[in-house]
């Protein structure tokens, strides 16, 4: 069954592929390493997952400014997600989306979502389909 969801558009672009969904805020920042795009912070339970080339789905994000420019090297590196969405996206994930070209949405009007849906994200229209 496939799902549309309205949602408030971030950064521009669009994005598809298999979700990685996170319910606790994720800090890229001392949080992801930006040469592998593995989740390295501790405790946290998407702890020693990649979000390379995936949709990563997140409440928001959490920690330092730097968390930008981590972005911005993940997708240097070839490592940063395909697509963002978050609940509500603060200001330094917005940031680094923006300067990373990272297709990101927020605000979702339903936000149950699971690790390996396929999703596509219009960060211009502003919606989500879910497969």
């Amino acid at each position: 069954m496939t799902r549309h969801i309205q949602c408030r558009p971030i950064a521009k672009g669009i994005a598809e592929g298999s979700a990685l969904v996170s319910q606790e805020p994720v800090t890229f920042f001392g949080g992801v390493d930006p040469e592998t795009g593995t989740v390295i912070e501790k405790n946290h339970p998407l702890n020693g997952q990649s979000i390379s080339g995936r949709v990563l789905v997140f409440p928001t994000g959490k920690g330092s400014t730097v968390g930008s420019y981590v972005l911005y090297r993940l997708a240097r590196n070839g490592k940063a997600p395909k697509g963002m969405v978050c609940q509500d996206a603060e200001p330094i994930v917005a940031v680094g989306a923006i300067i990373s070209g990272i297709p990101m949405v927020d605000r979702p009007e339903d936000y149950e979502f699971e690790t390996g849906q396929w999703i596509h994200i219009d960060g211009e229209k502003g919606s989500i389909t879910v497969e």
